[in-house]
C-alpha cells in the first residue's frame, strides 16, 4: 500500500472501498465527445473534465508525447560536580544534537563514507512521468508499456503527488480513467483530493467534496481530515466546523484536525470560535499540538481579551514538559511584546552551565529534585521498576534480596557504576585497566563508590586483569551479580536508596525503564532526576585523565518568576532526539 500524506491509511483493502467502489462515469459526466485529435471535452458537469481549468483546454497531439520528460525534481559531597573544578567535555549526551554529532563523528573515525541512496528501479516505476497532460489514448499507451500495469492508475497519481507536478496532468489521468473504465475508484479520488489539499487547489477541493458527499454514504476518516484541512484555509471554512462533527462521530478528532479548524478560524478573525474549539479539544483529553498554539498566539497580537488563556499555554508546556519550534518562540515573543504598556522585552539567549541566563543574568531552576519530588520518584522506581511484574527477568528474587542486604548494611554511596558498561566505553586498552581509572578518579575525590559486575568479570582472563580487578576492590564496595541479569534494577536501587546526593555512572540511558513507570508526570521526574545525577564517560583512553561529560545544574523546562519568563525551545533544522533537551531559550524580561 502506499503511503501518502494525509490519506491515514486509506488503502486497496479499506472497508469503504468494497461498499462504495466507484464513481459511475454516468453519474459524474453525462456528455463526453471527442471531435479532434486534441480530444477537448464539452459539457461536462464535474471538475473532472472542466478543462476550462485547463489553460486553453490542451492536449497534445497524439504524436507528441511519447517522451515523457520527468520533473522529478549533597551538595557537600558533590565535589566533583563543580564545574571549575571538572575539566569535562563541553556538552552533555542530554543536549540536543548530541547524538547526532556523536554518530558523525563515530563514522568519520571509522572511515566510513556517506553511501549514496541507491537509485529507484524501473521495476518501481515503470515509466517516467509525464510533465503535460496527456489524452487518453497516450494514458492507455502508457499503461500498456508498463511493467506492471496492476494498480497503475494508483502509482501514478501517487508519483503526481509526491513530485508536485501539475494538477492538469492528474486531471488528465482522471479523464482517462473514467472513460476506460467507466468508474472512478474511491481510493484514486482520495488520492487526487489529497493533491489538491496539498496543492491548496481550492476549487478542485470543492468539486472533490460535492461529488463525494453525492456519491458516498459517508467517508472514511482521511477524506474527513483533508477535507478539514482543505477547508480551513478557504472563505468556505465555517464548513469546516461541520465536517468535524462528522468526523467525531466516527472517531476522536486528531490534534491536526483541530489544529486545521483553528486555524482556519484565527485565519478568518474568529477568535471566539478558534478558542471554543481548544477548550473542545482539551475537555476531550486531545493533547494539543503545536500548529493550535501558534495560531492562538498569532490571534493574540491583536486580540488581548484571551492574555491569560495564552499564559495558560506556556504552564501547559512547562507542565508537560514541552519544548516549542522556533516559529512558535517567534509567535510567543511578538505577543509579549505587543502587551500592552510595552512592559515585556524579549532576546534570544542561552545559559551558562552554572544555570545563568546570558542575557538577563538570572538564575535558572535547579535540576535538583525537592525532597517531596524524590520521594516520590523513590517509591515509584522501587515499584514499578525494581519490583516490577518482569524484574525476576532479569534476575533472581534470591539475588535481589541479598542485594538489598548487602546495600542496606553499608553506608550511603556517593556513586554508583556500571562496571561493565564503564569497561566497554573503550576498545583500547583492556576492560579492567578502563574500569579502575574510573574507580581511581572517583576515589581521589573521596567518595564511596559501589561497582556493580557480573560474576565473569572476577575470572582472569585478557579482559579482566586480576591485579586490576583486586585493586579495585579496595578502592570501592563491589556487588557482582549472575551473568544472566541485567544491572541496571540493582544500579537504580542502590542510587535512590542512597539518597539524593547519590549519582551513577553508566552510558546507558534507561529509556526503558523510564518506559516502565506508571504516568508521564512520573516518567517526566525520573528524566530530570535522571539529567541531574547521571554521570557519562566521555571518550576515554588509557593513561590519560578520566573526564565526564557536564551534568547540567539548571532544569530545561518552561519557567516563570514575577519579572521574567524564560523559554527552551527547539531551533528550525535542529536534530533534537526524545532523550534530548534544547540548548537555545527565549529570555523575556519586564522593564517594571
Amino acid at each position: 500500500m502506499f503511503s501518502v500524506p494525509g490519506l491515514m491509511g486509506v488503502g486497496v483493502m479499506g472497508s469503504l472501498l468494497f461498499k462504495y467502489p466507484s464513481i459511475h462515469l454516468k453519474c459524474i459526466c453525462p456528455l463526453i465527445t471527442s471531435t479532434s485529435r486534441l480530444f477537448p471535452i464539452h459539457k461536462c458537469e464535474s471538475f473532472l473534465f472542466t478543462l476550462a481549468k485547463l489553460p486553453n483546454a490542451y492536449y497534445l497531439p497524439a504524436n507528441e508525447g511519447k517522451r515523457f520528460v520527468g520533473s522529478y525534481k549533597k551538595e557537600g559531597k558533590q565535589k566533583f560536580f563543580s564545574y571549575k573544578e571538572r575539566q569535562v567535555h563541553p556538552t552533555s549526551v542530554f543536549a540536543a544534537g548530541t547524538a547526532k554529532r556523536t554518530a558523525e563523528l563515530m563514522r568519520r573515525r571509522s572511515g566510513e563514507e556517506e553511501q549514496e541512496q541507491p537509485k529507484l528501479s524501473n521495476r518501481a516505476y515503470d515509466n517516467d512521468l509525464p510533465d503535460h497532460p496527456l489524452t487518453p489514448t497516450q494514458w492507455k499507451t502508457l499503461k500498456e508499456n508498463a511493467k506492471n500495469p496492476h494498480r497503475f492508475e494508483i502509482r501514478m497519481m501517487v508519483r503526481i503527488l509526491s513530485q508536485g507536478a501539475d494538477i492538469n496532468v492528474a486531471k488528465s489521468l482522471l479523464t482517462y480513467v473514467a472513460l476506460e473504465e467507466g468508474t472512478l475508484s474511491y481510493e484514486l479520488m482520495l488520492r487526487y483530493l489529497t493533491l489538491c489539499v496539498h496543492g491548496n487547489h481550492h476549487s478542485e477541493v470543492f468539486d472533490v467534496y460535492d461529488i463525494m458527499t453525492s456519491h458516498f454514504k459517508t467517508l472514511d476518516t482521511g477524506a474527513y481530515s483533508l477535507l478539514i484541512k482543505g477547508f480551513s484555509r478557504t472563505e468556505r471554512w465555517k464548513e469546516t466546523l461541520l465536517l468535524l462533527k462528522k468526523l467525531k462521530k466516527l472517531i476522536t478528532p486528531s490534534p491536526q484536525n483541530y489544529a486545521d479548524a483553528i486555524g482556519g478560524a484565527v485565519q478568518h478573525g474568529d477568535s471566539a470560535t478558534a478558542w471554543a474549539l481548544y477548550d473542545e479539544l482539551l475537555d476531550k483529553g486531545v493533547t494539543p499540538n503545536q500548529e493550535s498554539w501558534l495560531s492562538l498566539f498569532e490571534s493574540g497580537l491583536s486580540d488581548h481579551g484571551n492574555d491569560e488563556r495564552l499564559e495558560s499555554i506556556l504552564n501547559y508546556m512547562r507542565d508537560n514538559q514541552v519544548y516549542p519550534q522556533e516559529s512558535l518562540a517567534k509567535s510567543v515573543k511578538a505577543w509579549f511584546e505587543s502587551l500592552p504598556g510595552n512592559k515585556w522585552k524579549g532576546k534570544w539567549s542561552s545559559v551558562e552551565p552554572s544555570g545563568v541566563c546570558r542575557s538577563c543574568q538570572s538564575r535558572l531552576e535547579s535540576i535538583q529534585l525537592t525532597e517531596e519530588e524524590y520521594g516520590q520518584l523513590k517509591d515509584m522506581v522501587m515499584k514499578d521498576v525494581i519490583q516490577g511484574k518482569d524484574v525476576f527477568n532479569k534476575t533472581t528474587p534470591e539475588e535481589l534480596e541479598r542485594f538489598k542486604t548487602f546495600v542496606k548494611r553499608r553506608p550511603p554511596f556517593d556513586v554508583v557504576i556500571d562496571g561493565l558498561n564503564v569497561a566497554n566505553t573503550t576498545a583500547k586498552g583492556n576492560q579492567s585497566e578502563t574500569l579502575l581509572a574510573v574507580v581511581s578518579e572517583l576515589e581521589q575525590q573521596g567518595l564511596r563508590m559501589l561497582v556493580l559486575g557480573r560474576q565473569h568479570m572476577l575470572r582472569p582472563s585478557r579482559s579482566w586483569d586480576r591485579r586490576h580487578m583486586n585493586l579495585l576492590q579496595q578502592k570501592a564496595d563491589c556487588f557482582f551479580t549472575e551473568n544472566i541479569s541485567e544491572d541496571d534494577p540493582f544500579l537504580l536501587y542502590a542510587t535512590l536508596h542512597s539518597g539524593n546526593h547519590c549519582n551513577f555512572v553508566s552510558r546507558d540511558l534507561m529509556r526503558d525503564h523510564k518506559a516502565c513507570l506508571p504516568d508521564s508526570a512520573t516518567r517526566r521526574l525520573f528524566f530530570k532526576w535522571q539529567r541531574g545525577h547521571q554521570l557519562v564517560l566521555n571518550n576515554f583512553t588509557p593513561g590519560r585523565k578520566v573526564r565526564f561529560e557536564r551534568i547540567q545544574h539548571y532544569d530545561t523546562i518552561v519557567q516563570t518568576n514575577k519579572t521574567s519568563w524564560h523559554i527552551p525551545y527547539d531551533e528550525d533544522g535542529g536534530d533534537r532526539c526524545s532523550y534530548e533537551v534544547p540548548q537555545k531559550w527565549l529570555c523575556l524580561t519586564t522593564m517594571e
